[in-house]
């Protein structure tokens, strides 16, 4: 990395860490009850960048940085371009809890147990989740195993579709390097299912896996100690997102999976059953060329959809 390009990236981080005073991956949760954590900040792309590399300086992933920046060229962004750094999430209705996943936004939430010293907090990563054709399973799961440096032997689906495909994969891969599982791995009670580490990081944040879940090398190797045998694993489809942040409602809407035909009409009424619940809890003044927008954009950054807008 060029000393100009640490620079910007510093920068960007100076931005982002002074709002959340630990690390990017770890943000307090709200002590109010709000759902909205983290904050919006921004970096300059240096020369030699492309979105992925930023990306991965920021623990994002390939769709969510394209998605908040449509204009940018993915591959070739410019020097000093402006780059757009989603790093503010609304938390997925779900217990708060061991691992929440949800597979729209290609994004997993750690709830560690409360400590008795310090602020409660959500640990949050980036992830590939599996294709339309092999699609992660969604409801409640809990981890049954922790392997470090893993093995692999490559089940029959896939040798059989490597074989169609001219690829023929080995038939038992040993830990290293070149090991598609990674360093660390995580197994899930759903059989063949697991949270691991890869040997092809630039896929990080797309639908790239047979159904297992995919983290940067880096990501895992810090939750893979954190986690226990028994944790719960929580993994939901939710393409649209509502919450709190103190008195402004907010609203994140992810382009919903393939395999879910789901409209812009059908996502908008998703949107406004959401709102009508959240008015429920407390009255809102709804802005509603907002919510259309953030309906049509689908760019996976929370936006304030009331009055009363919080900075």
């Amino acid at each position: 990395m060029t000393a100009q390009r640490t620079l910007r990236h510093a920068i960007g981080w100076l931005f982002v860490l002074a709002l959340a005073p630990l690390h990017a991956d770890h943000l307090v949760l709200p002590g109010d009850g709000s759902d909205v954590v983290g904050w919006e900040g921004e970096t300059l792309a240096a020369e030699e960048d492309t979105l992925a590399d930023i990306a991965r300086t920021f623990k994002l992933g390939h769709t969510e940085i394209r998605l908040a920046n449509p204009e940018v060229d993915f591959w070739l962004p410019g020097a000093g371009t402006r780059v757009v750094l989603p790093t503010r999430f609304i938390l997925p209705r779900a217990e708060r809890k061991g691992i929440v996943l949800n597979v729209p936004e290609m994004r997993l939430y750690y709830f560690p147990a409360p400590r008795r010293e310090g602020d409660p907090v959500v640990i949050t990563y980036p992830v590939s989740i599996g294709r339309m054709d092999w699609i992660t399973p969604l409801g409640q799961h809990r981890i049954t195993e922790k392997v470090r440096d893993p093995s692999w032997t490559p089940p029959a689906s896939i040798v059989e579709e490597a074989i169609a495909a001219g690829e023929p994969p080995p038939q038992f891969m040993p830990p290293g390097p070149d090991n598609p599982l990674g360093q660390f791995a995580l197994r899930l009670d759903s059989p063949s299912y697991l949270i691991h580490g890869t040997d092809r990081p630039y896929g990080i944040g797309m639908r790239a896996t047979h159904g297992c879940v995919r983290m940067y090398p880096e990501d895992i190797e810090r939750l893979f100690p954190q986690v226990a045998v028994g944790t719960p694993v929580n993994i939901v489809n939710q393409p649209v997102k509502v919450g709190w942040l103190r008195d402004t409602l907010f609203m994140e809407v992810h382009p919903p999976l393939e395999e879910d035909p789901m409209t812009e009409d059908d996502l908008r009424a998703m949107a406004l059953a959401l709102v009508e619940e959240a008015d429920r809890q407390r009255p809102v003044e709804l802005l509603g060329r907002e919510l259309l927008r953030v309906v049509h954009e689908k760019r996976g950054i929370p936006v304030a959809i009331s009055r009363g807008v919080e900075k």
